[in-house]
Protein backbone atom coordinates (compact mmCIF):
# COMPACT_ATOMS: atom_id res chain seq x y z
CA UNK A 1 0.00 0.00 0.00
CA UNK A 2 1.23 3.51 -0.78
CA UNK A 3 1.27 6.15 1.97
CA UNK A 4 1.28 9.82 0.99
CA UNK A 5 4.09 11.70 2.71
CA UNK A 6 5.49 15.21 2.78
CA UNK A 7 8.97 16.59 3.24
CA UNK A 8 9.07 17.37 6.93
CA UNK A 9 12.54 18.84 6.88
CA UNK A 10 16.23 18.39 6.31
CA UNK A 11 18.80 17.51 8.93
CA UNK A 12 22.47 16.64 9.11
CA UNK A 13 23.57 13.26 10.45
CA UNK A 14 25.85 14.32 13.31
CA UNK A 15 28.05 11.25 12.91
CA UNK A 16 28.64 11.28 9.14
CA UNK A 17 27.76 14.93 8.33
CA UNK A 18 25.49 13.55 5.62
CA UNK A 19 22.22 15.37 4.83
CA UNK A 20 19.00 13.52 5.66
CA UNK A 21 15.60 14.31 4.19
CA UNK A 22 12.83 13.46 6.64
CA UNK A 23 9.49 12.36 5.19
CA UNK A 24 6.38 12.13 7.37
CA UNK A 25 2.91 10.90 6.52
CA UNK A 26 0.12 13.47 6.45
CA UNK A 27 -1.00 12.52 9.97
CA UNK A 28 2.65 12.82 11.13
CA UNK A 29 2.64 9.33 12.64
CA UNK A 30 5.02 7.56 10.26
CA UNK A 31 8.47 8.75 9.31
CA UNK A 32 11.15 7.82 6.78
CA UNK A 33 14.69 9.23 7.00
CA UNK A 34 16.62 9.13 3.71
CA UNK A 35 20.34 9.92 3.63
CA UNK A 36 21.04 12.00 0.52
CA UNK A 37 23.86 13.85 -1.20
CA UNK A 38 24.85 17.44 -0.55
CA UNK A 39 23.77 18.72 -3.98
CA UNK A 40 20.38 17.03 -3.74
CA UNK A 41 19.92 18.44 -0.23
CA UNK A 42 20.68 21.89 -1.61
CA UNK A 43 18.09 21.39 -4.37
CA UNK A 44 15.47 20.35 -1.83
CA UNK A 45 16.40 23.14 0.61
CA UNK A 46 16.18 25.91 -2.01
CA UNK A 47 12.68 24.77 -2.93
CA UNK A 48 11.55 24.39 0.70
CA UNK A 49 12.84 27.87 1.50
CA UNK A 50 11.35 29.32 -1.72
CA UNK A 51 14.74 30.74 -2.72
CA UNK A 52 14.76 32.27 -6.20
CA UNK A 53 18.03 31.65 -8.01
CA UNK A 54 19.19 33.72 -10.96
CA UNK A 55 19.82 30.59 -13.00
CA UNK A 56 17.90 27.28 -12.92
CA UNK A 57 19.33 24.34 -11.04
CA UNK A 58 19.15 20.87 -12.61
CA UNK A 59 15.78 20.03 -11.03
CA UNK A 60 14.35 23.40 -12.11
CA UNK A 61 15.55 22.70 -15.64
CA UNK A 62 14.01 19.22 -15.59
CA UNK A 63 10.70 20.62 -14.36
CA UNK A 64 10.73 23.38 -17.00
CA UNK A 65 11.48 20.89 -19.80
CA UNK A 66 8.63 18.63 -18.70
CA UNK A 67 6.20 21.57 -18.50
CA UNK A 68 7.20 22.84 -21.96
CA UNK A 69 6.69 19.35 -23.39
CA UNK A 70 3.27 19.27 -21.67
CA UNK A 71 4.30 16.34 -19.49
CA UNK A 72 2.80 16.24 -15.99
CA UNK A 73 4.60 14.85 -12.97
CA UNK A 74 1.72 12.89 -11.48
CA UNK A 75 3.55 11.64 -8.38
CA UNK A 76 6.77 10.18 -7.10
CA UNK A 77 6.94 6.90 -5.23
CA UNK A 78 9.68 5.62 -2.93
CA UNK A 79 9.32 1.98 -3.90
CA UNK A 80 11.96 -0.03 -2.09
CA UNK A 81 14.89 -0.15 0.30
CA UNK A 82 17.60 -2.75 -0.36
CA UNK A 83 21.04 -2.90 1.23
CA UNK A 84 20.59 0.57 2.75
CA UNK A 85 19.73 2.05 -0.68
CA UNK A 86 16.35 3.62 -1.38
CA UNK A 87 14.68 3.32 -4.81
CA UNK A 88 12.09 5.60 -6.39
CA UNK A 89 9.97 6.08 -9.47
CA UNK A 90 8.73 9.30 -11.04
CA UNK A 91 5.25 8.85 -12.53
CA UNK A 92 4.83 11.16 -15.54
CA UNK A 93 1.86 11.55 -17.86
CA UNK A 94 1.86 12.84 -21.45
CA UNK A 95 -1.46 12.80 -23.26
CA UNK A 96 -2.71 9.28 -22.48
CA UNK A 97 0.70 7.76 -21.80
CA UNK A 98 1.49 6.98 -18.18
CA UNK A 99 5.19 6.28 -17.60
CA UNK A 100 7.26 5.31 -14.57
CA UNK A 101 10.87 6.57 -14.62
CA UNK A 102 13.55 5.09 -12.35
CA UNK A 103 15.10 7.72 -10.07
CA UNK A 104 17.09 8.31 -6.94
CA UNK A 105 14.65 9.33 -4.19
CA UNK A 106 16.43 12.64 -3.63
CA UNK A 107 16.03 13.64 -7.28
CA UNK A 108 12.42 12.47 -7.33
CA UNK A 109 11.66 14.49 -4.18
CA UNK A 110 13.38 17.61 -5.54
CA UNK A 111 11.33 17.33 -8.75
CA UNK A 112 8.07 16.62 -6.88
CA UNK A 113 8.52 19.78 -4.82
CA UNK A 114 8.95 21.86 -7.98
CA UNK A 115 6.06 20.19 -9.82
CA UNK A 116 3.74 20.26 -6.79
CA UNK A 117 3.38 16.51 -7.15
CA UNK A 118 2.54 14.24 -4.22
CA UNK A 119 5.18 11.97 -2.69
CA UNK A 120 4.24 8.42 -1.79
CA UNK A 121 6.17 5.74 0.09
CA UNK A 122 5.41 2.04 -0.09
CA UNK A 123 4.48 0.91 3.42
CA UNK A 124 7.11 -1.86 3.27
CA UNK A 125 9.77 0.86 2.88
CA UNK A 126 8.52 2.57 6.03
CA UNK A 127 9.02 -0.68 7.96
CA UNK A 128 12.41 -1.38 6.38
CA UNK A 129 13.66 2.16 7.03
CA UNK A 130 13.65 1.46 10.76
CA UNK A 131 16.02 -1.47 10.16
CA UNK A 132 18.76 0.45 8.36
CA UNK A 133 22.19 -0.94 9.19
CA UNK A 134 24.30 2.08 10.09
CA UNK A 135 27.52 0.04 10.29
CA UNK A 136 30.67 1.27 11.99
CA UNK A 137 30.32 4.84 10.68
CA UNK A 138 27.33 5.57 12.92
CA UNK A 139 28.91 5.05 16.32
CA UNK A 140 26.28 5.77 18.99
CA UNK A 141 23.32 5.30 16.61
CA UNK A 142 23.83 1.54 16.83
CA UNK A 143 23.06 1.49 20.55
CA UNK A 144 19.45 2.55 19.96
CA UNK A 145 16.77 -0.05 19.43
CA UNK A 146 14.48 0.08 16.44
CA UNK A 147 11.69 1.38 18.69
CA UNK A 148 13.88 4.11 20.22
CA UNK A 149 14.97 5.32 16.77
CA UNK A 150 11.38 5.24 15.52
CA UNK A 151 10.18 7.18 18.58
CA UNK A 152 12.89 9.82 18.09
CA UNK A 153 12.16 10.31 14.38
CA UNK A 154 8.39 10.39 14.85
CA UNK A 155 8.74 12.89 17.69
CA UNK A 156 10.64 15.49 15.66
CA UNK A 157 8.95 18.88 15.48
CA UNK A 158 9.32 21.54 12.78
CA UNK A 159 11.11 23.71 15.36
CA UNK A 160 13.83 21.04 15.52
CA UNK A 161 14.88 22.08 12.03
CA UNK A 162 16.33 25.52 11.57
CA UNK A 163 16.71 27.06 8.19
CA UNK A 164 18.75 24.59 6.22
CA UNK A 165 21.89 26.37 5.06
CA UNK A 166 24.03 24.87 2.32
Amino acid sequence: MLIEMKVFGLAIDPITNTPIVILKDLQEKKVVPIWIGLFEASAIATQLEKIDLTRPMTHDLMNDILKNLEVDVKRVVITDLKNNTFFALINIVKDESDLMIDSRPSDAIALALRANAPIYVDDSVIDKSMDINFGNRAGDLNKYTKEQLKEFLEGLNPEDFGKYKM
